[in-house]
């Protein structure tokens, strides 16, 4: 029998959550979710502006506290800045959703076939999507732990780090008006968070620091019909995911609904990787 209702387990009052790529298309759910139970919420992305700018909707709709950080996560002066910028507002860092990813702004080079992948553009994702991943992890569980008092680190990951991509869903694909497949660099980058989230689970389980990865299938967000279609034959449930319920999966694991878990990879895919 329980002791409390059990939704209060997926309650994050009195919780401090720090977000990257917080403004991103999965980064505001994401904020509005953590902080629709509760948790105060720094949003940290490249653009001060934007993160400021959210931070005051995230207050104005949930009457929680939050604030926005500019912060680079290829930089670790940046990084310890933001860290410290949000402990001095806040007052402590319970929960860390390390998201902030890259796909570039130069799509042609971005979605370049393998054999004509420049090392420039391979080591400038690899910066943002696992040397970020790294040092923000590093510089919030530096803190966790001199709070003492545990916590729980979500890292975002990827389908394509468990499994290869579909090349045939990409013929006559387009995201936004751009001809869209996934380059070996993202699937590549993404195994690592996964490899890193397994690692650093170990590592800081004994000060109660928990590390999970969420892995989001297709998403719906702006994709036109051709690749929705071709991808949504591909799995089970037969549509691609919405973004609720990525956020639901979130909460779940930076709510004390998840204590016993750690070093899992939660994957919300309708089911493609099962074949």
């Amino acid at each position: 029998m329980f002791e409390e209702p059990v939704e209060k387990w997926f309650r994050l009052e009195g919780k401090t959550a720090v977000v990257t790529g917080a403004v991103g298309i999965l980064g505001k759910h994401f904020c509005r979710g953590l902080s629709s139970v509760g948790a105060d919420v720094a949003v940290i992305d490249l653009d001060e502006d934007s993160c400021q700018n959210f931070a005051n909707e995230l207050r104005q709709e949930y009457g929680t506290n939050a604030m926005g950080v500019a912060c680079d996560v290829t930089s670790p002066g940046e990084v310890g800045k933001m860290v410290e910028e949000v402990v001095g507002t806040l007052g402590k860092i319970n929960v860390l959703h390390n998201n902030a990813a890259s796909k570039s702004e130069d799509v042609v080079e971005f979605f370049a076939s393998f054999e004509d992948y420049t090392f420039t553009q391979w080591r400038d994702i690899m910066n943002v999507n696992i040397d970020g991943m790294f040092l923000v992890a590093q510089a919030v569980g530096k803190q966790m732990l001199a709070q003492g008092k545990g916590g729980s680190i979500i890292q975002t990951a990827s389908i394509y780090g468990v499994v290869a991509p579909d090349h045939r869903i990409y013929e006559g694909s387009e995201y936004m008006g751009v001809e869209i497949n996934t380059p070996a660099v993202y699937a590549t980058s993404k195994a690592a968070v996964i490899g890193l989230t397994k690692y650093l689970a170990t590592y800081w389980a004994k000060e109660n620091i928990r590390v999970n990865a969420i892995t989001p299938g297709g998403v719906e967000s702006g994709q036109n019909e051709e690749f929705q279609s071709l991808y949504s034959s591909r799995v089970p449930m037969g549509r691609m995911g919405q973004p609720s319920e990525m956020v639901a999966a979130l909460l779940y694991l930076a709510s004390d609904a998840s204590s016993y878990v750690t070093g899992q990879n939660l994957i919300v895919d309708g089911g493609l990787t099962v074949w």
